[in-house]
């Protein structure tokens, strides 16, 4: 079980825009969840909300690539996490210290593909349809447990066939990317069909709209949706609120372990 702290270095995110848009800032915010039990950090500097604008390759690196150094060299044995769809942008950030690259867009990019099999990195791939800007008009799923089932089996054989290591596949549902709030909710209840692909499963439901009002209203949401899915087989959550989950997690681990 892990737990992975969102670092957006970002103006427009829907939770925490504009609080750490500097590496000052960031390296502090990574320093506080680290100290409440962060086991990685995912770092990120473009929003991926819904309706966000994408941003340049340029502007990206220039925001995460000296917030990953930073991190890395306080930090020499955290795990760090790039939160990117570009190629180039996750090159620099593995050279720069990151482990990890979460591809939003599940691996659609030939280069992307290539560029985890060149490095061995791991990856985290996540389903979603569109881009943010478009995503929330593609949610015409006739079943969408089954088609995001089918969707991570066809990527998995296809990095088999490039010549990835699987063991370093980490499949991610994409609460929230496409998805209406009914089909969060049936993602998350039928959460245990996706150990069929034996891989880890992350979640990541932190603070989003499906589980209340305004973000910040929903940090119980967040929590019981962290306490379902580690039942039915996630053991990754990336969340805003560290220190909160971690506690809800050891909790339910020692009652698991009973």
């Amino acid at each position: 079980m892990k737990v992975m702290g969102i670092l957006n270095i970002t103006p427009d995110s829907f939770y925490d825009g504009g609080q750490y848009n500097t590496t000052k800032t960031a390296l502090k915010q990574a320093t506080k969840m680290i100290k409440d039990g962060a086991d990685i950090i995912d770092i990120g500097a473009e929003s991926s909300r819904p309706n966000a604008k994408a941003v340049s390759e340029n502007i990206e690196q220039q925001k995460i690539i000296p917030v990953i150094k930073a991190v890395r060299k306080k930090f020499p044995k955290i795990l760090i996490s790039v939160d990117t769809y570009k190629p180039e942008t996750a090159k620099k950030a593995l050279e720069a210290g990151a482990d990890i690259v979460n591809d939003i867009t599940g691996l659609k990019n030939a280069k992307m593909m290539q560029l985890i099999k060149d490095t061995n990195a791991s990856v985290i791939i996540m389903h979603m349809r569109g881009t943010p800007e478009t995503m929330q008009q593609m949610t015409d799923y006739k079943n969408v447990t089954k088609e995001i089932f089918a969707f991570f089996k066809n990527k998995i054989s296809d990095c088999k066939k490039l010549g990835i290591d699987t063991d370093k596949i980490i499949i991610d549902p994409g609460i929230g990317f496409a998805k209406t709030k009914e089909q969060n909710f049936e993602l998350l209840k039928n959460l245990k069909t996706f150990e069929k692909l034996k891989k880890t499963i992350l979640i990541g439901t932190s603070r989003k709209s499906f589980l209340g009002s305004t973000p910040e209203k929903r940090l119980y949401g967040s929590l019981a949706s962290v306490c379902h899915s580690y039942l039915r087989g996630a053991r990754i959550f990336r969340v805003h609120d560290v220190k909160e989950t971690k506690e809800v997690l050891e909790i339910m681990e020692k009652i698991e372990n009973a």
